[in-house]
This record gives C-alpha cells, sequence and structure tokens, in this order.
C-alpha cells in the first residue's frame, strides 16, 4: 500500500519535473556549456576556451555602463512602485461606494503585455503620431524629444513600467492590507494614536511580508530589463540606456558570439541568486 502510495506520488510528480528538466536545466548547463567555450552562432569552431569569456566581461566597453543603468534604472523603478503601489492600496482598501471600480481601473494596464504597452507608449511619445508635441505646443511651451535624450529616454521608460505594474503590486499589498485585523487599529484608537503612528507602527510592521515579495518582484524585473528599452530606445541614444539583458542580445545575436553572451548571462545569475538570498535572508530575520 506504501508502495503504491509512494509510486502514485512519483507519476504526479513526474510531467512537473520532466517540464522543469527539460525547460529550466537542460538550458541552465548549455548556457553554462556555451560561456566556458569559443560558440559562434552561426559557424566556427566550440572549442573550449575557459576562462577567456569571463576574462573578456570587464574588457566589454558596455559592460560596465550597461551595469551601472541598469542599477540606476533598478533603484529608480523600485521606489516609485512602492511608494505609488502601497499609496494606491491604502486609498482603494476601504470598503467605500466606487472602490471596486477604482481597484479595477488600477489593475487594468496590468493585463497588457510589456511589449503591446511599449508600443503602446513609443506611439504616444512620437512626435509625428503622438498626442504630448501638439499638447505642449497648445499650452505654448517647447516640444520634448521624449526619447531622444538619455534623461528623457530613462524617465520616460520609467512612466511605461510604473504605469503598467503599479496596480499589480496594489493587489499585492491591498491582500496584505486586508489582513491586518481591524482590532489592533481600534485597540491603537483607543490608546490615542494618530493615525500616522498607526501607519508607521502597526501597517508597515504588519504589511512587511507583502512589502517584501513586492521588493524582490521589482527589484528583479528590473534588473532582468529588455523589452521596454529593446522596444523604445533600442539602447540609445549613444548607448546610454543599454541594460545587462539588452548586452546579452547584442552579443548573441548582432555580434554573433554565443560564448560571450552566455558568460554574461551566467554572471547575472549568479548576482540575482546571491541578490534574491539575502533580501530571503533579511525577511526572515523580522520574523
Amino acid at each position: 500500500m506504501r508502495y503504491s502510495r509512494k509510486l502514485a506520488g512519483a507519476a504526479y510528480a513526474a510531467p512537473v519535473a520532466l517540464f522543469v528538466l527539460v525547460f529550466f536545466v537542460a538550458p541552465l548547463l548549455l548556457v553554462g556549456r556555451m560561456s566556458a567555450s569559443d560558440w559562434p552562432l552561426l559557424s566556427g569552431d566550440m572549442g573550449l576556451n575557459m576562462p577567456a569569456n569571463y576574462e573578456a566581461i570587464a574588457d566589454n566597453p558596455l559592460f560596465w555602463p550597461a551595469v551601472g543603468f541598469t542599477l540606476k534604472y533598478t533603484g529608480i523603478v523600485v521606489v516609485l512602485l512602492i511608494g505609488l503601489s502601497l499609496l494606491l492600496a491604502l486609498i482603494v482598501a476601504d470598503r467605500r461606494k466606487g472602490s471596486g471600480f477604482f481597484r479595477s481601473a488600477y489593475f487594468l494596464p496590468t493585463t497588457l503585455g510589456l511589449a503591446s504597452a511599449s508600443l503602446l507608449f513609443f506611439g504616444f511619445y512620437s512626435p509625428a503620431i503622438g498626442p504630448l508635441d501638439p499638447l505642449m505646443e497648445f499650452f505654448g511651451l517647447e516640444p520634448v524629444s521624449w526619447l531622444g535624450t538619455p534623461t528623457a529616454a530613462l524617465w520616460s521608460t520609467v512612466v511605461l513600467i510604473v504605469w503598467k505594474f503599479a496596480g499589480f503590486f496594489m493587489i499585492i499589498l491591498l491582500v496584505g492590507l486586508q489582513s491586518i485585523p481591524p482590532d489592533v487599529y481600534e485597540a491603537a484608537r483607543l490608546d490615542g494614536a494618530s493615525r500616522w503612528q498607526s501607519f508607521a507602527h502597526i501597517t508597515v510592521p504588519l504589511l512587511r511580508p507583502a512589502l517584501g515579495l513586492v521588493l524582490i518582484l521589482s527589484v528583479t524585473g528590473s534588473l532582468l530589463a529588455f523589452d521596454q528599452f529593446f522596444i523604445l530606445t533600442k539602447g540609445g541614444p549613444d548607448n546610454s540606456t543599454v541594460t545587462v539583458v539588452q548586452l546579452i542580445y547584442r552579443e548573441a545575436f548582432q555580434r554573433f558570439d554565443l560564448g560571450a553572451a552566455a558568460a554574461i548571462s551566467v554572471v547575472v545569475l549568479a548576482a540575482l541568486l546571491v541578490l534574491n538570498l539575502a533580501q530571503f535572508r533579511a525577511l526572515r530575520k523580522d520574523h
């Protein structure tokens, strides 16, 4: 009987295990093999050249600028996303008339694919078909090259990401807010606590698990940014908006050097693992 149960459990787990093996473990091993090899995309010798690909990373003229830009972009997006999503969650937390409509309205951009949203904003920022330049001219202001300067391109992309994902993180934080017992706030009011004191000493501490999840998702997503910059800026102007993932794409599909691209991928994966483990440990210490 016990053996049959184990066999049934293995049968249920087999499809998932096969999926993980084929679509995660095998590609990961292949990337590791590629990173230690001279592996052109189209043709050529695929012999081992370890550690040449890793030594060449620091000599890549775009690597450190891409790392710096990615970290800068991540810092801006994470702060704005957490702040705005928490504000939206607090606004719609109370069950009052119209709160359901606003919850749906704030969440609606999340249903749009990132590539589709990027194309939408590309048209929005376009001087030929976009509404921004005519609107600024109507108010007597000079048109802005929304994607033509490094600063404008960065902030234009940040606006897109915050618009798209704030509603998604709002839902996560809203679930966390609704899990806080109302009796805790009632006891704080009886003790004379102000709204700010209740927020600082009750809401934020009890919301830490939800805030931690939002932090991990937003940091990881921002460090792996690709679609929005690929569609909006192509890494320009003058390579000022090249992210690390874009650099991997360029090495693989523009310079046709899969070995170099795989080496950068392994470095990024290792950095993400360390960062996520650090965040998980920090969250555990809070409990």
